[in-house]
């Protein structure tokens, strides 16, 4: 479960209309039954008449409707402003260390940058730029760069500083950085912000920010290919970006990006049955299971295809209950009602 703020910190981010906590909690309003965004222009309800949730779909199994006004299942594709400058100030500069004085210069509190990075990249601000940093760092190391140059232009005070906070990044010394390590970025999209991740085999993740399997799911990875996580680049995001926007336009049916996806056998071949749905169609649990040649595994299909973690270019949002209902969606009901519509897969279910 997300954890959420102080509850004072969550009343004044409310009651300012603070776009800045959008997606970091959300509010239910006892009053009138609807829960809202923080930025909310609605009418501010007394405290004591609010209560907090850590994502739309706790405040739905509480009985709350989605405001009309702020639509909080409409989620933004785009960061809080004060968290896109930081991260192009990062960007900019990744070698640079943003120490807590100056964040608290720039009017941001340390703590709730902390909480930002840690819901929306599953670490911390620190991990963050500690990542970029020692990414930065290894691409330099395979051009030639010596260690002790990267050292000094990294801020470290020493050379087996560098080497031991690389070695803590890396699992190995920098001497022997010929590893390919998990690139992890930020993608926008019209149904909210999706972390995605690659290496040179292919695109190894691709999940909506606010999923709460994301942490484990970082954990699968780190052990299914035993390299870190790091912020950064990659040629396969770059190209998942361009097709990720031809597919929300409407332009693109299938992806060419390759896939990597380490798992049992059986969960392979049910990811890999996924993939034959053809666009604009729908197939039921039943259907599946007796596609991967196994009828009677009706549940261990359903349990498998929750965990996928390649959400879109895996099409596990094409699967549906026997009876034609949505069933269940690891980034919501609302997005994988969107996500067919887009297909034109079904009429509205929901």
């Amino acid at each position: 479960m997300q954890q959420l703020p102080p509850t004072a910190e969550m009343q004044r981010a409310y009651l300012a209309s603070d776009a800045g906590y959008d997606g970091v909690f959300y509010l239910g309003v006892r009053t009138t039954g609807i829960f809202c965004r923080p930025s909310c222009r609605a009418k501010k309800p007394r405290p004591e008449n609010v209560e907090f949730f850590p994502d739309p779909r706790a405040a739905t199994f509480a009985g709350y409707r989605a405001c009309k006004r702020c639509r909080p299942l409409e989620a933004p594709g785009t960061p809080p402003p004060w968290i896109a400058r930081l991260i192009e100030d990062i960007e900019c500069d990744p070698s640079r260390r943003i120490r807590e004085h100056e964040l608290r210069a720039r009017g941001l509190d340390p703590a709730r940058v902390r909480r930002w990075f840690k819901n929306h990249c599953g670490m911390s601000f620190a991990a963050y730029c500690r990542g970029r940093r020692m990414n930065t760092a290894l691409q330099a190391i395979r051009n030639g760069e010596s260690v002790t140059d990267l050292a000094i232009g990294h801020g470290f005070e020493s050379e087996s500083g560098f080497r031991a906070a690389f070695a803590r990044s890396f699992g190995q010394p920098p001497a022997d950085a010929g590893l390919d390590p998990i690139r992890v970025a930020w993608l926008d999209s019209p149904l909210g912000p999706l972390l995605a991740a690659a290496r040179d085999e292919g695109i190894v993740l691709l999940e909506f920010t606010e999923r709460r399997m994301l942490e484990a799911q970082f954990d699968t990875l780190r052990r299914h290919f035993g390299v870190p996580l790091v912020p950064g680049e990659h040629r396969h995001l770059a190209r998942l970006r361009t097709e990720l926007a031809e597919y929300f336009d409407g332009t693109r049916r299938t992806f060419t990006l390759p896939l990597a996806y380490p798992g049992s056998d059986f969960q392979r071949t049910v990811w890999s049955a996924l993939l034959d749905i053809p666009y604009g169609r729908t197939c039921s649990y039943d259907e599946l299971a007796r596609a991967v040649g196994r009828p009677g595994a009706c549940r261990a299909v359903g349990t498998t295809n929750g965990k996928n973690r390649i959400a879109i270019l895996i099409p596990c949002h094409r699967v549906v209950n026997k009876n034609g209902q949505l069933g269940g969606y690891g980034g919501g009901l609302w997005r994988k009602q969107r996500l067919l519509e887009i297909e034109n897969a079904t009429k509205k279910l929901i």
